[in-house]
C-alpha cells in the first residue's frame, strides 16, 4: 500500500470514529432482526473475503494501465452498525484471507465514506476499492409493486440486501437479493433481483 493510500485509510478511520461520537451507531430492534440480518452479512461479507485474492488480482491487472492507481489499495466496506461489528469480528477471528485484510481495511457506514469523500475524492478508486454489504430492512409500500410475483403473506415484509464492489476493474459488480421477514426469521426468495425504481 502506498503511503498516501496509508494515509486516505487512516484519515478515514479518524473521520468515522469522530463521526460516531457526534451521532452514535444504532442497531435495529428487535434482537431477532438483528441476528437475521448478521447472518445474511456475515455470510455474504465471508464469501468475498474468501475469494478476495482474485478480485485484487483483477484490480491488479486493471491498475498496470494506470500508472497512479494504487495495486494494493485500501479497502472501505460500506454497511450499517451490524455490518461494521460483522466486518470487525472477522477481521479479528474469520479466515486468513480476512485477517490478512485487516490493516488495510475498514467497516464504514454509507454517511461515513460519503462524508470523507467529499473532503478526500477518490472517484476513479485509485486509492481503494469500495465493498458495499448492508440490508434495507424498511422497503416502502411504494415499492412493492416492483416484487408482486412474491406475494407476502400476514405480518412479513421485504428485506432486500444490497451488495457490491467498486474499484477493481472488471471484477466490479452491484447485487440485490429479495428476503421475506416474518418478525422471526429472514428467508431468501430471489437471488439478483432487478429494481425498477
Amino acid at each position: 500500500m502506498r503511503p498516501t493510500t496509508r494515509s486516505w485509510l487512516d484519515g478515514l478511520r479518524d473521520h468515522a470514529a469522530e463521526h460516531r461520537i457526534r451521532k452514535p451507531l444504532a442497531e435495529p430492534d428487535p434482537p431477532a432482526a438483528r441476528a437475521a440480518e448478521r447472518m445474511i452479512l456475515a455470510s455474504h461479507l465471508a464469501t468475498v473475503l474468501a475469494g478476495w485474492g482474485q478480485v485484487l488480482a483483477v484490480r491488479r491487472a486493471h491498475a498496470t494501465g494506470m500508472p497512479e492507481s494504487d495495486p494494493d489499495p485500501a479497502v472501505v466496506i460500506t454497511t450499517s452498525a451490524i455490518g461494521i461489528t460483522v466486518a470487525e469480528e472477522q477481521f479479528a477471528t474469520g479466515s486468513l484471507p480476512a485477517r490478512d485484510l485487516a490493516g488495510r481495511a475498514v467497516a464504514v457506514t454509507e454517511l461515513e465514506y460519503r462524508l470523507w469523500c467529499i473532503r478526500h475524492p477518490d472517484g476513479e478508486h485509485l486509492r481503494h476499492v469500495n465493498l458495499w454489504n448492508w440490508v434495507k430492512t424498511s422497503v416502502p409500500r411504494e415499492r412493492h409493486a416492483e416484487f408482486a410475483r412474491h406475494p407476502l403473506g400476514p405480518d412479513e415484509a421485504y428485506w432486500l440486501h444490497r451488495a457490491g464492489i467498486a474499484g477493481a476493474g472488471t471484477a466490479d459488480r452491484r447485487d440485490c437479493h429479495l428476503w421475506k421477514w416474518n418478525g422471526r426469521h429472514a428467508a431468501l426468495i430471489k437471488a439478483f433481483v432487478s429494481e425498477r425504481v
